[in-house]
């Protein structure tokens, strides 16, 4: 109760000092909501726009009504129960507030993790801009059906001057009450390489050559073009703009690793859609042999095992050599599934292990996949066994040290 309390009067100053900032100043928010795909789109259209305007964005994970306001004054999250360093940070603001704002574009991601939490957000935020990217399982165990996750995503259009929706990740099902204009379709003149694609967005449509991995990385880089769009800029020049988009830690990025291997490190979250389409982008690359490291994907509820089963279901063993799998679910329903599939499967006890019968059995040139939720599995630590260069492992998230100090009574670092 105590916690419930001091967050309410937190907020509640914060949302009062950023109405102000909004009342003295012009500039342009842009919030992202969605089931996954929320921090690469966020950061996606950051970089797109920051070629000529001063965004203002945060690249961690500030993405609750408690820390989002932080983002509009650059500033970071003390603990709630830290009563001093709330008075600073409140003094902090209010300094601010004397001057002009610095920014014309601030990028938030807003999160959710029960009913109700995305219109919170109503209370100090009016978005020029909202980007939803995906409607999927999410926090299962609090949302009774994709419905209530629907609803719940699609929330934002309430406090959204413009909305921008991803109708390849969000059924028709669920977007009975969006607007035709407001969705978009993308269409891949090729699957594998991806060098090209066409975008619908209502009766509009756009072509961008740009060469990427993913799927995953061309919706989020198709939403930050249309944003890019909406604030008036120039197509040529964002398609440009779209090819030094850099791939967030955690997030479809490619590392070395041992035997001249490549490493799809996606280890930063999982859900059931996204790693499908992570294994899709291990199945279009060319090698001789190919791994994929599944860890459990957390938060899905009673609908845990059907999920999970799922994914074993979607590992071809035309396609991969080894399948690793990574916590409870994983080894039991994962793994399962694989192995009647045809599969070779190894069940890991821990990333470490993982790590080691991934060295045990990789040949030269291959390619690895790690893809898996954070706490109870932390296939990142997996990952830094595998780095051709120890010093990488920097690159790899979950790296702090308040990170670190967590994994390390859990004996996984």
């Amino acid at each position: 109760m105590a916690k419930k309390i001091l967050k309410y009067a937190v907020t509640a100053v914060l949302g009062w000092q950023v109405r102000r900032l909004r009342q003295k100043n012009s500039f342009t928010v842009i919030g992202v909501v969605g089931s996954y795909g929320k921090t690469s789109t966020k950061l996606a259209i950051a970089e797109v726009l920051e070629h000529t305007h001063n965004v203002r964005y945060q690249k961690g994970n500030y993405n609750d009504i408690v820390s989002v306001p932080l983002i509009f004054f650059g500033l970071e999250l003390p603990s709630l129960f830290n009563p001093l360093a709330w008075l600073l940070t409140f003094i902090k603001i209010e300094q601010q507030l004397r001057h002009p704002f610095p920014c014309d574009v601030v990028v938030v991601e807003l999160g959710t993790d029960g009913p109700g939490q995305i219109s919170q957000f109503k209370k100090y935020l009016y978005l020029d801009i909202g980007v939803v990217t995906s409607i999927g399982p999410e926090h299962m165990q609090y949302f009774d059906s994709l419905e209530a996750v629907a609803k719940e995503e699609l929330a934002v259009r309430k406090f959204s001057k413009k909305l921008i929706v991803n109708g390849d990740l969000c059924a028709p099902g669920y977007l009975k009450r969006i607007r035709t204009e407001d969705i978009y379709k993308v269409h891949l003149s090729q699957k594998r390489p991806i060098t090209d694609w066409q975008i619908k967005l209502g009766d509009k449509n756009y072509r961008v050559k740009s060469s990427v991995i993913s799927e995953a990385q061309v919706f989020s880089r198709t939403s930050a073009f249309l944003v890019g769009i909406l604030v008036g800029e120039p197509a040529d020049k964002l398609e440009i703009r779209l090819g030094s988009v850099h791939s967030a830690p955690g997030r479809l990025q490619l590392l070395k690793g041992h035997k001249l291997s490549t490493i799809i490190d996606d280890t930063y979250n999982a859900s059931p859609e996204a790693t499908k389409i992570a294994l899709d982008t291990l199945y279009s690359f060319p090698a001789k042999q190919r791994i994929a490291l599944l860890g459990m994907m957390n938060e899905l509820g009673d609908d845990s095992v059907r999920h999970h089963r799922s994914v074993g279901r979607y590992c071809d063993p035309e396609k991969i050599d080894y399948v690793i799998t990574l916590g409870k679910d994983a080894n039991t329903y994962i793994a399962h599934e694989a192995e009647k599939r045809g599969c070779k499967v190894y069940r890991a006890n821990n990333p470490k292990d993982a790590g080691e019968y991934i060295i045990s059995v990789l040949s030269r040139d291959a390619v690895i996949l790690a893809k898996g939720s954070q706490n109870g599995v932390f296939a990142e630590e997996a990952v830094k066994l595998l780095l051709a260069n120890p010093d990488h492992a920097r690159k790899l998230v979950r790296q702090s040290s308040e990170w670190r100090t967590k994994k390390r009574k859990l004996n996984l670092v």
